[in-house]
């Protein structure tokens, strides 16, 4: 079984796939995170700071790495999160602006007629959805998507606000009722995400959900969360 592990940012999707990974012993697929993926598409950017063509680029190659590992796993894995979540991304800023922080709480909110870009910018993100929901339709049997029950994290990496992500969020779950693929909203600490995940499913466990949940926490904690500039000036 494809199952997908949705949620938009700060919902503990990549630390629930690696426990749940851990936990039932089905592989995961892991996208390159954009913070890593910017460094060698566009050095020396913050997000926040993308135009809409490179905002773009950064789309591409995050759907084409997910799709890669996806068909490299077969039949038979647990992903974090889907191609969805990229469409989606550029489908709110379309919205809320390149820099959704720039636009919080629905001050000074941009739209895609405030310029030829945007406009242009809105037209393609459109194309982008109907290939990724062609994608998303024929590859995964089901989601599991989290609530929002952590605060965002303030890495200074996300151009970010809690409007602009229940937006996405809602967009998500409309998506999936309209491609007609079944989910299941999970909520709770992180043993009972396990536990609830794997009997929705019938997955049968291969260690506790402590030693899952520890493993998950080391493998985390082994990620590269320096900001993209960061990296940029420790390979000069």
């Amino acid at each position: 079984m494809k199952i997908s592990v949705s949620g938009t940012y700060s919902s503990g999707k990549t630390s629930t796939v690696m426990a749940l990974s851990h936990y039932t012993g089905v592989p995961r697929s892991l996208a390159r995170t954009i913070r890593g993926i910017m460094p060698e598409a566009l050095p020396g950017l913050k997000l926040a700071d993308v135009t809409p063509p490179q905002f773009l680029q950064l789309t591409l190659r995050r759907h084409t790495g997910r799709a890669v590992q996806e068909a490299l796993l077969g039949d038979n894995f647990i992903s974090d999160g889907s191609s969805l979540q990229e469409w989606l991304y550029g489908a709110a800023r379309v919205r809320y602006g390149m820099n959704p922080n720039a636009t919080a709480d629905g001050q000074d909110r941009r739209t895609a007629h405030d310029s030829e870009e945007m406009a242009f910018f809105a037209q393609v993100v459109e194309q982008y959805g109907q290939a990724f929901k062609q994608h998303v339709k024929s590859t995964y049997d089901a989601y599991v998507h989290l609530r929002h029950e952590l605060p965002i994290a303030a890495d200074g990496h996300r151009p970010m606000n809690n409007e602009f992500r229940a937006t996405i969020d809602t967009m998500l779950l409309a998506t999936l009722d309209e491609l007609e693929i079944p989910y299941h909203v999970v909520g709770g600490a992180m043993a009972q995400r396990l536990e609830t995940i794997a009997g929705i499913f019938d997955l049968k466990p291969v260690m506790s959900t402590a030693e899952a949940i520890e493993l998950a926490r080391q493998e985390y904690g082994r990620q590269d969360f320096r900001m993209e500039t960061e990296r940029i000036s420790a390979r000069a």
